[in-house]
């Protein structure tokens, strides 16, 4: 990646965390170059859109208000659109004319209007938790899911983002909540993690499979079950789980030292204007604990797998070689957890500011880990991995812990290769060369990357004053290579006279192959998907 990192002196990346308006009627965009002729449908994408109500503002990137985006592509033209996703949140808000629903870092005061008396009971209602689905949206059988990573997902219909219903998971496994990144399997099967209550009131984590479409036509997610429990080092505290490894025979789970203090969690609510942001810890003492169990029939393998502490929300992908599992992963590391860095105030501020937090942060790495399926006690002290073309180690203490240490495959002080995607239709599971990624640079988003994690060379797509999205692959028809296809992401490029536009390149080497630009600003996105 090249070193001859961007400034940013002027801030104009304050302007990808503004609030911005839904549209009433679709925008045509301006194309130059030519949209590839394969690329019929939508691209959707999902992110915080609202960043304040009447004169309260949210105060954190996961506190804004979903809305929702979509690219058409049709006969070479592209139209963008755009809606805010009717949460509970959302609706009582903009009704409310105040954050009425606690949010990840912005709390949410009782009605000043209601007297003493029900103010105080209403501290003891226990916690509404947000269904504000801002984060990712998936297909589940024939229907689509705009998610967060609470209990809630939002049906959503993905041609007029119109939204359909509120579903509460608790009401059909046992899980706390959901991440919003699965694993979807060719014939549509859903796979998921989330934290549960497990034997005897500790805790666990539970992966969830929902099925594919149903041959009745019935609804896929009332047939969901839990498939494989995990056991969670700390019996009240939960480590925070962003996303999950699958192999095509094995789950993967790494347990993090930035916990849930689940005691704080519930009492947080009756006492002080709190919100969940208050509720991590970091258990500096623990590690990282790497968990693995077969994928069918479900089963937890019970060996200690254990390397230094890092936080770590994206997994790029996991195979299975040669009796070893790959699980090549987005590190921050040490304990500290990232979001506390991800305040609006923190990335709103000057450059040098901006810069100054950054210096203090954990630093990102893209890092390699192997797990061995084979393991013999007898093995002390010697590196259990022998893949030829990785220098990641396992190695047996005594105690039978097997400490676990990476292969680094990219690194940059201060410049992290995040959001990771791939050829996931091909090679989501199996031995693969390409990860594409959103460069962060002091934590703003301003290149599109793509590395062979093979060769560990670099490719990098970057214009000043643009800061880019997540980039989704979508595979060309008949592709032979895996790098065959073209990546799509959204680039804000606050100084200019169309201040936002979907930006298409050449899988094969970034290089530009259209771009669609509107007339209006598009606010910061997560994830998403590119749906044929």
């Amino acid at each position: 990646m090249n070193l001859d990192v961007f400034e940013h002196p002027a801030g104009g990346y304050r302007k990808i965390f503004e609030t911005c308006e839904e549209l009433s009627e679709t925008l045509p965009a301006t194309v130059t170059g030519r949209i590839p002729s394969f690329l019929k449908g939508s691209l959707l994408r999902l992110g915080p859109g609202l960043f304040e109500v009447g004169d309260e503002p949210f105060y954190h990137l996961f506190d804004g208000q979903a809305l929702m985006h979509k690219f058409d592509f049709k006969n070479g033209q592209v139209t963008y659109f755009r809606k805010f996703v009717r949460t509970d949140a959302y609706v009582r808000a903009i009704t409310e004319k105040r954050v009425v629903i606690t949010e990840f870092g912005t709390f949410a005061y009782p009605d000043p209007c209601k007297n003493i008396f029900s103010r105080f009971f209403s501290y003891f209602k226990g916690v509404e938790v947000t269904d504000n689905c801002l984060v990712n949206v998936y297909p589940v059988g024939e229907d689509f899911y705009a998610v967060t990573e609470t209990n809630y997902i939002t049906k959503v219909n993905p041609d007029t983002l119109e939204t359909l219903k509120k579903v509460d998971m608790c009401n059909y496994i046992n899980i706390n909540g959901v991440t919003a990144h699965p694993h979807i399997e060719r014939d549509g099967t859903v796979y998921n993690i989330g934290n549960c209550m497990g034997k005897g009131a500790t805790l666990a984590y539970n992966i969830v499979r929902i099925p594919p479409t149903q041959k009745d036509k019935s609804d896929p997610i009332e047939k969901s079950k839990v498939v494989v429990q995990f056991p969670s080092h700390e019996r009240f505290k939960p480590s925070y789980v962003h996303s999950f490894g699958m192999s095509e025979n094995y789950f993967v789970f790494v347990e993090t030292p930035v916990k849930i203090n689940l005691l704080k969690f519930l009492s947080a609510w009756s006492i002080r204007g709190s919100n969940y942001m208050d509720c991590f810890e970091s258990n500096e003492s623990q590690g990282t604990l790497f968990h693995i169990a077969r994928k069918d029939p479900g089963e937890y393998i019970d060996h200690k797998f254990k390397g230094a502490p890092i936080g770590m929300f994206h997994h790029i992908n996991t195979y299975e070689d040669q009796g070893f599992v790959v699980v090549d992963l987005c590190a921050w590391k040490g304990f500290e957890f990232v979001y506390n860095y991800l305040w609006l105030a923190n990335l709103r501020a000057n450059w040098d500011e901006v810069k100054k937090a950054a210096m203090m942060a954990p630093q990102p790495e893209v890092r390699r880990y192997v797990i061995p399926l084979d393991i013999h006690k007898e093995e002390q002290g010697k590196n259990l991995v022998s893949l030829p073309y990785t220098t990641a180690t396992a190695t047996m203490h005594a105690d039978g812990m097997i400490w676990l240490e990476p292969e680094i495959l990219f690194s940059g002080p201060r410049q992290a290769f995040e959001f990771p995607q791939i050829n996931y239709e091909r090679y989501g599971g199996k031995n693969y060369t390409y990860a594409y990624g959103l460069g962060l640079n002091h934590f703003i988003p301003d290149r599109i990357c793509k590395l062979n994690v093979k060769t560990k060379e670099t490719w990098v797509w970057q214009e000043p004053d643009s800061y880019p999205s997540e980039p989704l692959f979508v595979q060309t028809p008949e592709a032979v290579d895996e790098d065959d296809g073209v990546l799509l992401t959204i680039v804000a490029a606050p100084g200019s006279q169309r201040p936002a536009y979907l930006l298409i390149l050449n899988a094969k080497d970034l290089s530009e192959v259209a771009r669609a630009e509107v007339e209006c600003s598009i606010p910061v996105t997560f994830h998403g998907m590119y749906k044929p």
